[in-house]
């Protein structure tokens, strides 16, 4: 263990793992908000009167939580362009460059987290009491009214805990894009082992960084859920800090943090 390396790397970072640490969030954020808005959509389609919809999104559900996101990734990055449908080229957006392993891995976490959050959003719904849609329908509202007016505005307060556990699991999550040679906080970290051979100081302070994103969330949620508690929007009993860093708390702040808590 070099200690003299390990608080440099945390005081004064190369430049490889600041920019390893700003991709991990970028691409976490990003993936984070695709696959909440996907994962609303698997959740509607599953509750739809629509077969097809409710098949597709019931095995889509089925196949991506059986699956390790590290053979997603594979299957995205290299299988697809294996295949000929798509090579992932880099693109110029606003002035802005995306390198096709930066699309790819956007892509792989987006469409795995819009399978557990359409659990999450479906979960949710199903605890609005089944009145408020009949007396929805009671005023003149249609089904689909009912459920955008009434329901999920209700359902939404009921997921926001959860969201911020899935986004603590997100930012870990992105580790295993390094598979595919993106360039994030963990790859960054095995690139300047290659360098320097000091394996255990080196990952010691890459998992620091890690802690310090996760926990710099944690505060950001717990602030964001007392502010919603404050105003009248909290539906769920809100999780103490305490508990959310160290664990803990028993049974009943177990729904819907288990996933995040990893």
């Amino acid at each position: 263990m070099d200690w003299s390396m390990f608080w440099h790397l945390l005081v004064n970072p190369p430049s490889s793992f600041v920019s390893g640490a700003v991709k991990t969030i970028y691409v976490a954020v990003i993936s984070q908000a695709l696959g909440v808005g996907f994962g609303l959509l698997l959740a509607l389609w599953r509750r739809g009167r629509r077969l097809a919809l409710r098949v597709f999104a019931s095995g889509y559900i089925w196949i991506v939580r059986g699956t390790p996101v590290l053979v997603q990734a594979v299957l995205i990055y290299d299988g697809i362009s294996a295949l000929g449908l798509y090579s992932f080229p880099d693109l110029h957006l606003l002035g802005v460059s995306i390198p096709g392993v930066v699309q790819a891995g956007i892509i792989t976490l987006s469409l795995n987290e819009g399978a557990y959050m359409a659990e999450i959003i479906r979960a949710a719904i199903d605890s609005v009491d089944a009145g408020q849609t009949e007396a929805a329908e009671a005023l003149g509202m249609r089904g689909r009214q009912a459920m955008r007016h009434v329901v999920l505005p209700q359902a939404m307060r009921v997921v926001i805990p959860p969201l911020g556990n899935e986004f603590n699991n997100m930012l870990k999550v992105t580790s295993l894009l390094s598979v595919i040679g993106l360039q994030e906080l963990f790859l960054a970290g095995q690139d300047y082992n290659s360098a320097t051979l000091q394996t255990f100081t080196i990952f010691l302070a890459v998992a620091v960084y890690y802690i310090a994103m996760t926990t710099v969330w944690s505060f950001i949620q717990s602030a964001i859920e007392r502010r919603l508690e404050a105003k009248g929007y909290a539906a769920v009993e809100r999780m103490p800090l305490k508990v959310r860093l160290f664990g803990g708390g028993g049974d009943r702040f177990s729904m819907g943090y288990e996933r995040g808590a990893r």
